[in-house]
Parts: structure tokens; sequence; C-alpha cells
């Protein structure tokens, strides 16, 4: 961890020197950006006390776009938030009205962008309605997919699911209460068996199960079988627990990071990092805080 104002400008020196991106493969290590619960919302700062600290809602498009200027100036080969990109505003309207702010915020990024979807996208909208207003690489959004950077498959994870496995939808989501059904782990298994070299896997919510945490997924045993038995994982990357974490288990690390929502941006608090994976999957963590 180092402090934000270090951050920039390492990257910045960073960029300058050694800032070209890697699209093919075995042209070296894969580098990306993250950020995540930004909770975007017009509504006033709420204090949650403890390690969930204030969230700062209406400050989170300047989070973001220090996040994506400090990108640009790097380049990595991608930029991927985490989940809660946006929370839930008055109405249906005035939330889609931030959600397409925030997304255009996130557009600024000249280079691949992709989103994973969290618990609020879906506090007053339906994943449809979600998805048909952000995107993916410049293309339609998608629950679950994978793709592949310089011989790394990266794939996303959509946890958003209750335990009799039907969508969140308004009226219908509980955060505690999230699960990857059979159909997407089957999907996830077959992705994993065909990659052709490491692995990344991204997911809204905890896949470490901290005995059974409200930030977990309920049947993160199940997932994590499939992950070791592919052999290909090493490093695993959540949202959801807005203090952040991380846990090795079983060769795999997961690592959880801090919300950008928490914390005053005027006092220099932000959140977000640059990942560097290896050849062989082994990565590391550059965290701006």
């Amino acid at each position: 961890m180092i402090g934000r104002r270090d951050f920039i400008g390492g990257c910045a020196a960073l960029g300058a020197t050694a800032g070209c991106k890697t699209a093919m493969f075995g042209d070296g290590p894969v580098r990306f950006g993250m950020i995540t619960d930004l909770h975007y919302a017009e509504k006033d700062t709420i204090d949650f006390g403890g390690a969930n600290g204030s969230r700062y809602y209406r400050q989170s498009c300047e989070k973001l776009a220090e996040c994506v200027m400090t990108m640009n100036r790097l380049s990595p080969d991608f930029l991927i938030e985490l989940g809660d990109f946006k929370d839930q505003s008055a109405d249906k309207g005035k939330t889609l009205a931030c959600l397409d702010r925030i997304e255009k915020v996130f557009a600024g990024f000249k280079g691949d962008r992709y989103h994973v979807l969290g618990n609020h996208e879906m506090d007053c909208l339906s994943k449809p309605e979600v998805l048909s207003h952000i995107w993916n690489a410049g293309a339609p959004a998608e629950a679950h997919y994978a793709f592949t950077v310089g011989g790394v498959t990266f794939a996303v994870l959509d946890g958003c699911y209750n335990s009799k496995m039907q969508d969140y939808f308004p009226g219908n989501w509980d955060w505690t209460d999230a699960n990857i059904p059979p159909a997407q782990l089957a999907w996830l298994e077959d992705v994993l068996a065909q990659s052709a070299g490491p692995a990344v896997v991204f997911c809204h919510q905890r896949i470490d199960d901290k005995a059974g945490g409200a930030h977990g997924l309920k049947n993160a045993a199940a997932v994590r079988r499939v992950l070791e038995k592919s052999g290909k994982v090493k490093s695993v990357y959540t949202g959801h627990e807005h203090g952040g974490g991380f846990r090795e288990l079983n060769g795999i690390s997961y690592y959880t990071l801090r919300a950008a929502v928490i914390g005053d941006y005027a006092a220099d608090v932000n959140s977000y990092a640059l990942v560097t994976v290896e050849a062989d999957g082994s990565s590391s963590v550059k965290l701006c805080s």
C-alpha cells in the first residue's frame, strides 16, 4: 500500500517509460486497473461506522475520474470495476441518470473496460436494464463472461442470485444471500478447461468464505472446488466488503479491494489499484489508498 499522491506520481512516471499494452500471447506481463464499490448516487453522505466508514456517494464520479486519469497515463491492458457501480437514488429515473453519468466517466478510459455486477446494480433496476446502460470493451455488457489478454484468461462471475438461484431484481435481492447458479459453475469449469494459460477470476462477492461471512457467496466452497480443480487460477479479485481483505487458500490468493465510496475525497481519500499478472499466473497489487 502506498499513498494516493505517491501512487499517482509513480504511475505517471511508469506510464512515460513503460506504458505499453500487452496484446499478443507471450509478450510479457498483463497489467490491469481495478476499482470497486463506487456506489454513485445523488444522496447525502451516510456514516456506517467501523470498517464500513462514511459513504460519500456524490464524490464517486470525481474518484473514478482520478482513477481513469491515472490509468490513462499508465495505459494498462484494461480497467475493470468490481460492482456496486451505483447506488439507489430517489426513483428509477434518477438511478438510471446516475448510472449513465458514472458510465460516461468510466468511458473516459482510453482502452478496454469491463464491469462486474454488484447487488446494488439491482436495487431498483433489473439486470437487463442495467446491462443495457453499460458497456464492456465496446460491446453491450453481459452478466458473466470471459476474455483473454496476453495469454491470460479472465473470467467474470455474476453472484447476484438468491438461494433459489433466481436473478436479483428490485424487491427480490438480499446482499447477504449471493450464489453462483449451477449453469454458471459449469460454464466456469468449461472456460478454465479451455484456457491455454493461467486464469484470473473476478466477482463482486467474496469467494474465500470467511466462515460463512455475509459478504461471501453462499456456495463459495463449490466455486473454490472448480478453481482449484483447474490448476490454472492463482488469484481472485472481489469487492463488496468495504474494508477490503486478503486470504490465501490452497495456493489461490483472494484479494478484496477497499471500497472507493468510503472516505472524503476532499481529504485525499480514494481507492483503486494496478495489478500485474506474470506469465506463470502469479500477480502483484499496487494499491492507491
